[in-house]
């Protein structure tokens, strides 16, 4: 079983997170935004990840450090569960819509955090949560998982079903990257590593 384990104290947040690459998408999720934990749901279920965080920050001033190291430490986590990747797709894609919302990640194993992220949110806000925080969240995961991601939001009017396609696809694209491909036993790059 692929799972890690990590840990994250700062000044301003303190961050667990357990993983499980080959779950069932059980998530049991606490971070004190409600909306993240919505979209962390998501990312379990359509990854088929078992995923548990817990998260106190200092919301009293906003959300966005405890986004930001959420992301670092799922990021974290992520690469410690993938290990040496060998013998997996590397990549992985998924086109999710929600009613009007269409969004589509891609996604590369390949050892170099990369982020192409083209979402246009229709306001600002969704409900208490600021938007720009979804950006945050990302950059986070990619700096430290060790991936490239392209995440873009192709349609959409509703800001909520934007960002929900938008996580959906990124669970989606993950599960596709992380699991067993048959017909390779090493690591999937001639250079011989990711």
């Amino acid at each position: 079983m692929r799972k890690a384990e990590v840990s994250r104290t700062t000044k301003e947040t303190k961050i667990a997170v357990k993983l499980n690459l080959d779950g069932k998408g059980a998530a049991q999720i606490a971070t004190g935004v409600p909306f993240l934990d919505h979209m962390l749901e998501q990312v379990a279920r359509h990854g088929a990840f078992d995923l548990e965080i817990s998260a106190k920050g200092d919301l009293h001033i906003d959300a966005h450090h405890t986004v930001e190291d959420i992301g670092i430490s799922l990021g974290q986590a992520f690469a410690k569960a993938a290990g040496d990747k060998k013998g997996v797709r590397r990549y992985g894609h998924a086109y999710v819509p929600l009613d009007e919302a269409l969004s589509r990640a891609v996604v590369d194993l390949s050892g170099r955090p990369g982020l192409e992220y083209r979402i246009e949110f229709t306001r600002a806000r969704i409900g208490e949560f600021d938007v720009d925080l979804v950006h945050e969240f990302f950059q986070g995961f990619v700096n430290h998982a060790l991936v490239t991601l392209h995440l873009d939001n192709l349609k959409g009017t509703n800001a909520h079903h934007q960002a929900e396609t938008a996580f959906k696809a990124f669970g989606r694209a993950l599960r596709m990257a992380v699991e067993p491909d048959p017909r390779v036993k090493d690591v999937p790059s001639t250079k011989g590593s990711l």
